[in-house]
């Protein structure tokens, strides 16, 4: 709640340390080779029979166009004709998998994200949408909770009134800066009126919801520069807003060694960018969620939070979290019952594998009580801002001061120097810790360490 948050600079400077986004606990770090796709077709045997309800997400890795800070799992490609021999297998992995599926299983939620999905034709996601039809259990407009990524130079009034028309009723579009100068740094030169034809479309079609997506922290950024595009994209009056801190990191990420590194903005503009940004939002009605995530006070996010259901999960902040998720696709990951399982991350091996018949499950996690039991404190924290230690107590049986001792003391630390109010009963994040819910979200982490940290970008 943004009327509960409060900039601390000096509390920021002593937590803002590097750490997971916690779309799951345990995070994709811990995954492994030992689980395959029998321990995948066992978790939708046991999710057929307890008839839980679905969340698919389906991933199109490819682009036309290269984006320097992009780390997503892609294709830079031209050749349009690529796509037809992955929607090939992609096709058959989604025959595979349904079959192990009960019909009475709705799909509440879908999601198509990449890469661009828009770099499919239209006869192609009208392909992809029947296939997934046919084979899964979907849900008619009003009921069904259906989202799909949007680049809006790879789309037009013409795409979006065929989204509309296949059932598609949220949009997320990326945006990242409307800058030029920016815009030419990162390759991806996008303007103002190409965004705000989609938006407008969005609205006129009646799409249920748009989110558009910034990130700060990019080259050639600047405070008041990035507080124009805000300024901007407020105009657009989206529903909610995703606001990234950029995280650099050319040895993981290839694209990210074509930045210039002395065009990156230092670590103190990045806090005006993101303070100002947050004032900005406050002043236009935007709540915070959490994690970098904004909504209108009347959005399905904002109304979850405030009922106490709001949930996470890979897709991000969701009031789907009690469905079992199923990934397809190069790369996707599920999350069904106990188990995490991720499809291979290479196009070749994914499409190779589904060539044999075979589902490319390639790595995975089956969590234990000490996973579930720290995926539960981690998610009410990070959804929520408080914990009751009674509630955690009962759903597991456990002692809380107990189970937890050995990081007591860096919670009674994290109380002193004002980031959560700790007692006996419970641990409330203050309105200065929210910014920084991701480092309270660590102590309960049983695999971080200083090692594996480095993998991950900066809380802010």
């Amino acid at each position: 709640m943004l009327d509960d948050l409060r900039w601390d600079s000096e509390l920021i400077r002593r937590h803002d340390l590097t750490g997971p986004r916690y779309t799951s606990y345990p995070t994709a770090v811990q995954f492994h080779n030992q689980v395959g796709a029998f321990d995948l077709l066992h978790a939708l045997r046991e999710s057929r029979k307890a008839v839980r309800p679905l969340s698919l997400y389906v991933h199109i890795p490819f682009c036309a166009n290269i984006c320097y800070y992009c780390a997503c799992n892609k294709v830079i490609t031209k050749d349009r004709g690529r796509a037809q021999a992955y929607l090939q297998r992609l096709e058959q992995e989604i025959q595979m998998v349904a079959c192990h599926v009960d019909g009475r299983q709705v799909v509440e939620q879908l999601h198509i994200g990449g890469g661009t999905p828009t770099f499919l034709s239209h006869v192609e996601l009208r392909q992809l949408m029947a296939h997934l039809r046919k084979h899964f259990t979907l849900l008619d407009d009003h009921c069904g909770d259906y989202g799909i990524e949007i680049d809006p130079r790879e789309a037009d009034w013409s795409t979006m009134g065929l989204l509309r028309e296949l059932g598609f009723n949220r949009v997320s579009l990326g945006v990242q800066d409307l800058d030029p100068l920016v815009q030419r740094a990162i390759n991806r030169l996008q303007s103002l009126d190409e965004t705000r034809a989609i938006v407008e479309a969005a609205r006129t079609l009646q799409f249920r919801s748009v989110n558009i997506d910034l990130i700060y922290g990019l080259p050639l950024q600047t405070p008041d520069g990035f507080a124009r595009t805000v300024e901007q994209v407020i105009a657009l009056q989206p529903d909610r807003l995703s606001v990234f801190n950029y995280a650099h990191l050319p040895e993981r990420f290839m694209p990210q060694r074509r930045i210039d590194t002395a065009q990156l903005p230092s670590a103190e503009h990045k806090l005006q960018m993101l303070q100002r940004t947050i004032e900005q939002l406050a002043g236009a009605g935007y709540r915070y969620i959490g994690m970098d995530h904004f909504a209108l006070p009347d959005d399905d996010l904002a109304i979850a939070q405030e009922e106490g259901t709001l949930q996470r999960n890979f897709q991000g902040y969701t009031t789907h979290g009690h469905c079992d998720l199923i990934g397809l696709g190069v790369s996707a990951i599920s999350q069904i019952g106990d188990l995490y399982a991720q499809n291979s991350s290479d196009l070749a091996d994914y499409q190779n594998l589904l060539g044999s018949d075979q589902l490319a499950t390639s790595r995975g996690l089956l969590c234990n009580v000490d996973d579930h039991i720290r995926r539960a404190v981690i998610a009410q924290l990070i959804c929520h801002f408080s914990l009751d230690f009674a509630t955690v107590e009962d759903r597991f049986g456990i002692d809380f001061r107990d189970y937890f001792n050995d990081v007591w003391p860096r919670l009674l630390t994290m109380a002193t120097d004002g980031l959560i109010h700790l007692d006996a009963d419970s641990l409330r994040v203050t309105p200065a810790g929210r910014l920084l819910v991701r480092s309270i979200c660590m102590v309960f982490d049983a695999y971080l360490d200083l090692q594996n940290r480095q993998r991950f970008s900066k809380v802010i």
